[in-house]
């Protein structure tokens, strides 16, 4: 049998910081504890939940005293759902610590001097700003107090978001204020289908069930809406059905999907999106270009957040016409195709074959000639026969994933010597990380926190790296 812990308990700790991933930081004699869901100026008691020699993590069992810095959450979900995980504390103090955090980072990993260090760059909207949500169907709803001394009588089938740490549980949802109302509509419509034509949910322990995630994109732009089903199986009557109602009952939706999948997993990346109705793609603009979204493209979630974020990036590129860009991890090309009205000509390079379809199809549409794609992992394709063949760089732009750029690309970049390297970073450690490896060769002359995710923990930043005379 399992032994029962007993674990240790820390009273009246304050908390003093918040620190990357969202954690409150708190201080006891030469303790420092990381603790879940606290905001600074409160004061807990927590319960030790993992013990290491330099740190301890724990939860909150007991409030002394809340924080004045805490607001009331918009949603009714705050308290059990994942995503906004900073709805209680004031939109200033989440830019104050965001900025907090990158400086943080630059300071103790990085260790580089800075010329320049902007004020956070605030989102245009801080709810319904992003244009993509999946939500996932579950015959493992979790159920709230209230619910428990009827089970009996309950729908245990249920739509919407994994709970923190639970694979196999879905928080219930009745309002989301990330995406629009319309979202809203869509998804508590499809449940009523569904609940009414008795379609199964998808169970991830059994691993059967018909319905298993719905995905609802939008453009800011042009209005259009996405709609991408994804099902256990395939049944012809019941995807035409429920997909049906979808098309009949709301106008926004321009192009709808489904996906057959029959993995014990949730990963789609491997399989054929089939086009139900409507429209091959949704259109979205950025600035004076269109691109054209797909059931599997990439782009940018927060689409006005994320104009302001390139325009930063091509400002402190500072292009005239004459430069060979390299843009490193590409996605579906959008920064490069930004990129390529002011540069003599843009690489982009890509892991995912998709993405680079996209990026090229973009390229078409806006009729953009001097921007090229490839296709690779950047640890095989960034080598001194690429750069032989495409040209020496004069600037290269990067937008890793949060892993930060593979240490052989690093220093392929810096045997290249651009003259300037324009790092967009999701991630804090490892871009830090990074610039200390170029540090021998670069000077950071200006960084700008960015917050692409009001109400969360998430930040980004773009870093000006320049080479040393």
């Amino acid at each position: 049998m399992r032994k029962k812990r007993n674990n240790k308990v820390i009273e009246n700790l304050e908390i003093i910081d918040i620190v990357p991933e969202g954690k409150g930081l708190g201080r006891k004699d030469d303790l420092v504890i990381f603790v879940k869901n606290v905001v600074p100026g409160d004061i807990v008691d927590v319960v030790i939940t993992r013990n290491k020699p330099s740190f301890k993590e724990g939860k909150a069992i007991n409030f002394h005293k809340y924080s004045n810095l805490r607001v009331n959450a918009k949603c009714s979900h705050f308290d059990l759902c994942g995503g906004c995980k900073w709805q209680n504390i004031t939109y200033e103090q989440q830019l104050k610590y965001k900025q907090k955090i990158i400086e943080d980072a630059f300071q103790r990993i990085a260790k580089v001097e800075i010329d320049e260090i902007f004020p956070i760059m605030q989102s245009p909207e801080t709810y319904f700003y992003r244009n993509k949500l999946e939500y996932t169907f579950s015959s493992r709803k979790w159920l709230e107090k209230s619910q428990l001394q009827d089970t009996e009588n309950i729908n245990m089938n249920g739509l919407g978001f994994h709970l923190p740490g639970m694979f196999d549980r879905i928080l219930d949802i009745n309002q989301c204020y990330l995406q629009s109302t319309i979202s809203d509509k869509i998804r508590n419509g499809v449940r009523e289908f569904a609940f009414k034509n008795e379609y199964t949910f998808y169970d991830t322990r059994e691993h059967q069930g018909f319905l298993r995630n719905l995905i609802v994109r939008s453009s800011n732009s042009t209005g259009e809406y996405m709609i991408v089903l994804i099902v256990g199986k395939n049944d012809e009557q019941k995807i035409s059905d429920i997909l049906n109602f979808i098309a009949d009952n709301y106008n926004e939706v321009t192009s709808i999907y489904y996906i057959v999948n029959e993995k014990k997993n949730d990963s789609y990346s491997d399989l054929e999106p089939i086009l139900f109705k409507g429209n091959e793609f949704i259109i979205e603009n950025l600035g004076n270009l269109k691109f054209q979204i797909g059931p599997k493209s990439f782009f940018q979630t927060n689409t006005n957040q994320a104009k302001q974020m390139y325009d930063v990036a091509l400002k402190f590129a500072d292009l005239d016409g004459t430069e060979t860009v390299y843009d490193l991890y590409t996605g579906t090309g959008t920064i490069a195709l930004y990129a390529s009205q002011k540069a003599k000509n843009v690489i982009g390079v890509e892991i995912i074959k998709e993405a680079i379809d996209d990026a090229n199809k973009n390229a078409k549409i806006n009729n953009i000639s001097n921007a090229k794609f490839v296709v690779g992992d950047m640890k095989d394709v960034l080598n001194n026969q690429f750069i032989a063949e495409n040209g020496k760089p004069d600037v290269v732009l990067l937008d890793p994933p949060r892993a930060g750029v593979h240490q052989d690309a690093l220093e392929v970049i810096k045997n290249a010597e651009p003259n300037k390297i324009v790092y967009i970073s999701c991630n804090p450690g490892t871009q830090a990380r990074d610039v200390a490896i170029l540090s021998d060769k670069y000077d950071v002359l200006k960084i700008m926190p960015v917050d692409m995710f009001p109400h969360t923990f998430h930040v980004e930043n773009i870093a000006l790296l320049k080479l040393k005379k």
